[in-house]
């Protein structure tokens, strides 16, 4: 086992980096890279950053689980691997937190995207609030190829993207499709040359505006995703009572009117 760190993170201007860093292996997810990171979205979440951005070493963003973890798991009780809730306040367990976790990171997550991105990557790309793709990208659920069915998060995020047929063929064939393919059925948000440029200018431009508000958007948005209609109004404006008139919501209503970039404590 190569001794450096599976995932990286740096932090400039606001903005945390997440860079998946397997790159002999595609990035693809074994053990230390789960701990890796599920450790990265905890650090991410307790930061001052306004924004993340994940991004994968080398030649793909993640070519998937390694083959060797399926190998573990032979002569295992599948059940006292997967049903005990061990992570996300008891709510996921380990391989559902590699994604999930970038569902309840406070700050918008945007993945960008070039090569292989299979299986529990894929899974990971859609716990991000926003997916950037290179030209060169696809997509598969791969988990049919060895007859077993996703179990990352898929069945909760994808199902928010996709229409039911599409769902279904992605998850029933395993056949990867194109980054025009998948912008084209709702997977990927767009298609650009050089994705981590691109998932960064993005990034730079969300830094600028309110961190409550940016961090409350997030937060509303999830909510509107699993509630009733009467409930979602409520929570508008429960929301909305709690930034206005606050020192972000002031200083941006300033900044606007000054035409300045804000400045937040």
């Amino acid at each position: 086992m190569s001794d450096a760190p599976r995932v990286t993170i740096t932090y400039d201007n606001h903005i945390a980096h997440v860079r998946l860093n397997r790159a002999d292996k595609m990035n693809a997810v074994d053990q230390a890279m789960i701990d890796a990171v599920i450790a990265a979205g905890d650090e991410v979440a307790a930061s001052d950053a306004r924004v993340c951005v994940i991004s994968g070493e080398g030649k793909g963003f993640c070519a998937g689980i390694d083959i060797g973890g399926l190998g573990a798991m032979i002569g295992k009780d599948p059940n006292d691997l997967l049903m005990p809730r061990t992570h996300g306040a008891g709510t996921t367990n380990q391989w559902q937190e590699v994604a999930m976790v970038w569902t309840r990171v406070p700050q918008p997550v945007i993945a960008a995207v070039h090569g292989v991105c299979y299986g529990a990557g894929m899974q990971l790309a859609l716990g991000a609030d926003i997916r950037i793709a290179a030209p060169d990208a696809r997509f598969a659920v791969m988990e049919m190829k060895w007859g077993i069915v996703p179990d990352m998060g898929g069945m909760v995020l994808l199902p928010r993207l996709v229409r039911g047929d599409v769902l279904r063929r992605l998850t029933y064939t395993a056949t990867p499709v194109s980054a025009e393919q998948a912008e084209a059925w709702g997977l990927v948000t767009e298609v650009t040359k050089d994705p981590q440029a691109a998932a960064l200018a993005l990034a730079g431009e969300l830094a600028q505006k309110s961190p409550s508000a940016l961090r409350s958007a997030k937060a509303l948005i999830s909510y509107a995703e699993t509630h009733g209609a009467d409930d979602v109004l409520m929570e508008e404006s429960r929301v909305q009572a709690s930034l206005i008139g606050k020192p972000d919501q002031m200083e941006m209503v300033a900044a606007t009117i000054q035409k300045r970039a804000p400045v937040f404590k």
